[in-house]
């Protein structure tokens, strides 16, 4: 099955045939570092990394490239208010500080490292030069007041609005700069000229006055400068979608850069239903969410949903999420155990079922691929009761192949830490305690005391398995 991807700018799906064959180039807007990551920017980056890990399972080689936009009016003003009643904090300093957050985040979820993580700050002289460009072409132009300012001319660019299929005269004033400099409401900032209170070392040099870059300027100018002017896939948010990403495709495009081939959008996050936002103080930062749940759990969570489909967050979709790890988890050691000095050890290629690529090669369906997965387990766990191995060792093979796609596999080194908490730890001592008294009832042939034992253990959430020589527990 070919590779299909829905296109937001056409509003279809479209087989994907890469600018160049073999190869992959993508770039997502990463975060503006202002404030502390919250659940929708966990779950938009895990997004377009399962997405990446896809492309390389089908044997791309990518190039992946996620922006820090670590200059902006929102970092200023955060600044500034971090600064009232007390010696505050740099904006630069601010910036860095909340870019380890977002970093820290990324991480604890296993999500790969991008390529490149340009920052904007030290792109500015490409910006400069993609401003000037448009300049050039007549479809930019400096304020007529002297601020500085430098703004893109919507009413010069017929395609404006193409990608979110708006007409011009519909859409509402850009709002990102002062107006008085415009020739219309609907113009946006390419370069902001600097402001009495703004911070000398937030300014630069240029032909049009010290300032410094408008936002969507520094994505155009950053992934041209990373992937060249045409790319394969460009990422984000769907809140994303306009005035952004609208603002890149028309000064990129307007500029002579064919830009991005495939434009995709994640869905946003609700929390209980609701959509989540700082004016109904229902935020959920990573920070707390990673404090709930093993970060194998959050990933598996996180990821689970169609990504371009509203995902609903609630704490007790946390244990389900706990729980489906568990199984996976519980079903790899078992047979591994299993199968271990049998004929059958090395039996199960490490690849995906059919039916799990079909999904996956859909639109990235996830849900759909997630299902085939938990049926393999359900096989393959059939399969060992009935000690059918060569099946299990089938199974074995496919499960291992999926959850590393899916970067969801509990035996990952990275995950090493999911278990040793001091909860888990404890757990341990009382099963293990259990269990010997359960040896110990066997040996002196009390079937009673260690029948019960087992039923405790099993309304407790735990299953054993003996073997000839030992017995092992896991959370069922």
């Amino acid at each position: 099955m070919t590779l299909r991807l829905y296109d937001t700018k056409a509003q279809a799906l479209r087989d994907f045939v890469p600018l160049h064959e073999g190869r992959v180039g993508m770039y997502v807007c990463g975060p503006t570092v202002q404030s502390s990551p919250h659940i929708g920017h966990l779950r938009s980056a895990l997004v377009y990394d399962q997405l990446r890990r896809w492309f390389a399972y089908r044997g791309f080689d990518v190039t992946f490239v996620r922006n820090v936009t670590d200059i902006d009016d929102k970092i200023l003003d955060a600044a500034h208010r971090e600064g009232q009643g007390g010696a505050g904090e740099q904006w630069w300093a601010l910036a860095y500080r909340i870019e380890l957050e977002f970093t820290a985040g990324y991480t604890a979820l296993g999500i790969l490292p991008p390529s490149y993580e340009p920052r904007a700050t030290a792109s500015v002289q490409q910006m400069q030069q993609l401003i000037a460009r448009l300049i050039e072409r007549g479809h930019a132009y400096p304020a007529a007041d002297g601020s500085g300012d430098v703004y893109f001319d919507t009413a010069s660019w017929a395609d404006y609005g193409s990608l979110t299929r708006q007409s011009r005269e519909h859409m509402e004033a850009a709002a990102d700069a002062d107006p008085r400099g415009k020739r219309d409401p609907r113009d946006f900032a390419l370069w902001k000229g600097r402001k009495a209170d703004e911070p000398d070392s937030a300014a630069w040099a240029s032909p049009w006055g010290e300032g410094r870059p408008g936002w969507h300027i520094e994505c155009s100018a950053m992934a041209a400068r990373y992937l060249g002017p045409e790319f394969d896939v460009h990422g984000g948010g769907l809140d994303l979608r306009f005035p952004h990403h609208e603002n890149e495709l028309a000064q990129s495009t307007a500029a002579g850069e064919g830009f991005a081939r495939y434009w995709m959008h994640n869905g946003l996050v609700n929390i209980g239903g609701q959509k989540m936002s700082k004016s109904l103080g229902n935020s959920v930062y990573a920070a707390e969410l990673l404090a709930l749940a093993s970060p194998l759990a959050v990933r598996y969570l996180l990821g689970q949903a169609h990504y371009r489909s509203t995902l609903d967050y609630s704490p007790e979709s946390l244990t389900v999420a706990e729980a489906a790890v568990d199984r996976i988890r519980t079903f790899l050691s078992r047979v591994e155990r299993r199968l271990a000095g049998t004929r059958f050890a090395g039996v199960g290629a490490p690849v995906v079922p059919e039916a799990f690529a079909e999904a996956m090669d859909d639109d990235l369906g996830v849900p759909q691929a997630l299902a085939v997965l938990h049926d393999t387990v359900r096989a393959g766990n059939n399969a060992l009761d009935a000690e059918e191995l060569h099946e299990a060792a089938v199974a074995h093979g496919q499960v291992a192949a999926m959850v590393q796609v899916l970067g969801i596999d509990p035996r990952d080194p990275h995950w090493a830490s999911d278990d040793a908490g001091p909860a888990a730890t404890a757990l341990g001592v009382l099963v293990e305690r259990l269990l010997d008294d359960r040896r110990a009832a066997r040996d002196a042939k009390d079937w009673a005391a260690a029948d019960r034992i087992r039923t405790e253990l099993a309304e407790a959430g735990i299953t054993i398995e003996d073997s000839q020589t030992s017995t092992h527990w896991s959370l069922s």
